[in-house]
């Protein structure tokens, strides 16, 4: 089997994708019911609820430990990163993302005439404890399911 073919039949890669995408459409979703607007930008943005980042490594980490078992160095190895990737989505990226809204008002304050609208910093970067607790959450529901 060729490297190519061996990309499409990865069941664990497939298994994480979808669980992004749930939770990326969740993103859509969620904005509809809250802000009665149907967005589609959200589909695409980082941050919000839930938290894809956190739905892509757990959906990996269960999809790992159900081929290879909960007691092999593949899922430890795998849970250890996706614990990473969750605290780095709920601490540092949600700290850069206050950190961007108060340089936003900062700038603001300014008022620079040179600066243009688009230089202004992204202020949602990262997720709240539950928003990263829900994608996790999505991951091990979706990757339980694909692997019924």
């Amino acid at each position: 089997m060729n490297a190519l073919e061996q990309l499409f039949s990865n069941k664990m890669l497939w298994v994480a994708i979808l669980s992004w995408f749930v939770a990326q459409l969740l993103k859509v979703i969620v904005t509809l019911w809250q802000e009665h607007r149907l967005d589609f930008s959200k589909f695409w943005a980082s941050g919000g609820m839930p938290s894809s980042h956190s739905s892509f490594v757990m959906a990996l980490t269960i999809s790992i430990g159900q081929i290879y078992g909960y007691d092999s160095a593949y899922f430890a190895i795998s849970m250890v990163f996706s614990f990473i990737v969750m605290y780095d989505a709920a601490n540092v990226r949600l700290e850069a993302g206050k950190q961007a809204a108060l340089i936003n008002q900062i700038i603001e304050v300014l008022e620079n005439p040179d600066l243009n609208p688009e230089d202004r910093l992204k202020e949602i970067l990262g997720h709240t404890p539950i928003q990263v607790l829900a994608g996790g959450i999505l991951g091990i529901v979706v990757s339980i399911l694909c692997f019924l």
